[in-house]
């Protein structure tokens, strides 16, 4: 250990957000400030918010002030939830850290103020008595996002047993309100809110997944923060298994968010010189949710291996055939497709080896002769020659016990006690763990990949991870099994440049930063009733962009809810993500039809808007009304939704406004329709109908609907009436800035 340990403060700075360390004393970094930017800083100005940070001593609590650094630490008299819980054999299990190192963007630093805009700072730290070692990562991202992970390392000849290591951010007393997110399967991210007591607000992941109920981002904002004000202090742990969010108000007042990987016990045992790195933990400030997702937004749309050419229109077989898997119906159902504009079509499950039903086939990966006595070829070679990309559905990380790999190979199913685990949609989990199960699985994906022109992965993760054991000792798995799903994907994408994946997992139960760094989309859920994908699309925007976001048209009658929509809402709804379809085309009208392919076209028309351009959600006026939209980037132009998701005690419902416009520029709006506008809209004045159609209020296909010009600091503040219109429906405004 270096006998002079740094001492330093660090000011990062990037995308109006501000980031201040203290690495003083050579003690870990805590952070003295994190919100909004602080423009150019002096040594003395650090100084001095430094010590404005230090708390007075208070009653019946340690003699010295409790300093909290990103990884809480005990010694220092902090009484919330440590940063790091383990031990070696009972012993060592209260680390004292001394900073060893400091470095800025890969310069190492020793002293004063270290001030970067957006930048990367590691921090390698010793506890020479516990015989530990400590790395920890900070980055502020030019978005503004800040994401910090750590990394543990034995040093001593004896086991250490790590329980936990969790990262934390603090928050200012201020922030007093929790919003998170609960859900279930077909109803994922909804929204809760809740005061931020004295106590701790924690939301564990057990499921071996991300799952339907994650907190997905975690906040706490001043009271009554909404999308467009407020300040919101919010956490994202970017992990696809076992995890941990949480907020803690201590009765001394300090506040914190944090969370990292939540372990098994026994997962992680260190050997002389082995590490564990927790996954990143991101913190998200913003001036309101909207300015917090963009952040995450975009971060995402910044990184390399970011989808960038447009997002094909997307037609999955699955609510079409279900396991009725006929040649002759599937390439009619392509053929249909390629008519109305589709570009990718997507051969769910049912193509495998005696999987006629959900009781049997997972795991044995080849085409099932019976069904395809040919192959896949036929299917794939006519889906080509319409001009579409061909994706596939496959579930690696799962098995049924009536399938040929589980006879074969029973040690390879997750268990542990000797008894095999509860059976979930009559399948168990395939331990990719082991080796063996690991490159057999890689093996088989392989040979489907290289056999046929495939484009695209339906990856699909159909249960929670219960018992999840190894064998022959029955240790937990969850957190190999993780892991070993990452690199097989990781693999997958290197061997096959250009591939896509999308995450799937009974819908939307793994979606998190973690499985998007190897992955194109997500599946948001497995309901795809609009009115539930109304809300379910709009929170999870709360961390990713729509282009990200699998959004498909429905059948008139939904699958999970039985709920009847007119096509203008079910498309309406869709168009705000990466379009698709999920409906058995032969059973659409002609007229049906004809609407699909005009929205199709819309879509193909605006996509590069609504996939580049930011996202904005009005604040409610009224529950039954949501207003969100796309901005591009120059604020030229943007696409906004009105969603009618009931029916309001009032009539009309009065004013909306149209946020994230240029306040100095005048804009055109008017309405988008595909097709005859319906029956139950009533449009406003402002709609300015020439000339007035058919209908008695105006509207008929061949009406031209002007619209109104305003200045976009007036669409903002004032706002324009809202059309009436029969619930469960969208109007689509086209906005247009004006010369």
């Amino acid at each position: 250990m270096s006998a002079t340990p740094p001492h330093a403060y660090v000011h990062l700075t990037a995308g109006g957000v501000s980031i201040v360390l203290d690495l003083t004393g050579g003690r870990l970094p805590a952070i003295v400030h994190w919100g909004a930017a602080l423009g150019d800083l002096a040594l003395a100005d650090v100084e001095a918010l430094a010590q404005a940070n230090i708390e007075p001593p208070a009653g019946n609590v340690v003699d010295l002030p409790v300093r909290l650094s990103i990884l809480p630490e005990h010694h220092t008299g902090w009484v919330g939830k440590p940063g790091i819980a383990g031990h070696r054999d009972g012993a060592d299990w209260s680390p004292l850290f001394t900073t060893t190192t400091l470095t800025v963007d890969g310069a190492e630093h020793r002293s004063g103020l270290v001030a970067v805009g957006a930048g990367a700072v590691r921090v390698a730290a010793q506890d020479t008595v516990a015989d530990l070692g400590l790395v920890l990562d900070i980055e502020l991202l030019p978005s503004g996002l800040l994401r910090t992970r750590a990394e543990v390392t034995n040093e001593g000849d004896s086991f250490y047993v790590l329980d936990d290591l969790q990262l934390a951010f603090p928050v200012p007393p201020q922030a007093r309100e929790i919003l998170d997110f609960a859900g279930r399967w077909g109803k994922e991210r909804i929204p809760q809110r809740r005061e931020l007591t004295v106590g701790i607000h924690e939301r564990e992941g057990r499921k071996g997944r991300t799952g339907p109920d994650a907190a997905t981002v975690l906040s706490v904002g001043v009271p009554g923060f909404g999308f467009g004000r407020g300040e919101v202090w919010g956490t994202h742990v970017a992990f696809s298994g076992n995890h941990r969010h949480y907020a803690e108000r201590l009765f001394t007042g300090f506040q914190v968010v944090g969370g990292g990987e939540l372990l098994l016990p026994g997962e992680v045992r260190l050997a002389d010189g082995e590490s564990y790195e927790t996954p990143w933990v991101y913190g998200a400030y913003g001036d309101g949710l909207d300015d917090q997702a963009h952040r995450f937004h975009d971060y995402l749309r910044s990184r390399p291996t970011h989808p960038r050419r447009a997002r094909p229109v997307t037609i999955n077989v699955w609510e079409a055939v279900y396991f009725d898997h006929d040649l002759a119906r599937l390439t009619d159902l392509a053929d249909r497709a390629a008519k109305l504009g589709v570009e990718r079509y997507v051969l769910d499950d049912g193509w495998f080896r005696y999987r006629r039903n959900d009781l049997a086939g997972l795991g044995d990966w080849h085409v099932d002769e019976t069904v395809w006595p040919n192959g896949l070829h036929p299917l794939v070679d006519h889906v080509r020659s319409l001009g579409m990309e061909f994706g596939l559905w496959f579930e690696p990380e799962m098995i049924n016990l009536d399938s040929d790999l589980a006879r074969e190979h029973p040690e390879w199913v997750m268990a542990t006690g000797g008894r095999t685990p509860v059976p979930s949609r009559n399948q168990q989990v395939l331990n990719l763990g082991i080796p063996e199960a690991y490159d057999h699985i890689l093996e088989r994906m392989s040979a489907i990949l290289t056999e046929y022109d495939i484009a695209y992965i339906k990856w699909d993760h159909n249960r929670d991870l219960i018992d999840a054991g190894t064998a022959p000792h029955g240790r937990a798995g969850v957190h190999d099994q993780t892991l070993a799903t990452y690199r097989l994907m990781d693999e997958l994408k290197r061997r096959f440049p250009g591939l896509e994946i999308e995450s799937c997992s009974s819908g939307g139960a793994r979606v998190d930063l973690g499985i998007l760094e190897r992955t194109d989309r997500v599946w948001v859920s497995d309901c795809i009733d609009p009115l539930e994908r109304q809300q379910m699309n709009r929170w999870t925007m709360q961390l990713l962009p729509p282009e990200l976001l699998g959004s498909h048209i429905a059948s008139g009658i939904s699958h999970t809810t039985g709920r009847y929509h007119r096509l203008s809402f079910r498309a309406g709804t869709a168009l705000y993500g990466h379009l698709g379809i999920e409906w058995d085309l032969a059973t659409a009208t002609d007229d049906e039809n004809a609407q699909l392919a005009v929205w199709i076209d819309l879509y193909k028309r605006h996509r590069e808007l609504l996939h580049t351009g930011t996202m904005v959600r009005a604040d409610e006026i009224d529950p039954t009304l949501l207003v969100y939209g796309a901005v591009a980037a120059d604020r030229a132009e943007a696409l906004f939704f009105l969603a009618y998701v009931g029916r309001s005690e009032v009539s009309p419902r009065g004013r909306f406004t149209l946020p994230g416009l240029d306040p100095d520029r005048r804009y055109r709006v008017r309405p988008v329709f595909a097709g005859a506008p319906d029956e139950g809209l009533k449009p406003p004045a402002w709609f300015d109908v020439q000339p007035p159609g058919g209908r008695a209020d105006g509207l008929s296909a061949g009406s031209e609907v002007l619209g109104v010009s305003m200045t976009g600091r007036a669409l903002a503040v004032v706002g324009l009436q809202t059309p009436a219109s029969f619930p469960d429906d969208v109007v689509v405004l086209s906005v247009t800035a004006e010369a």
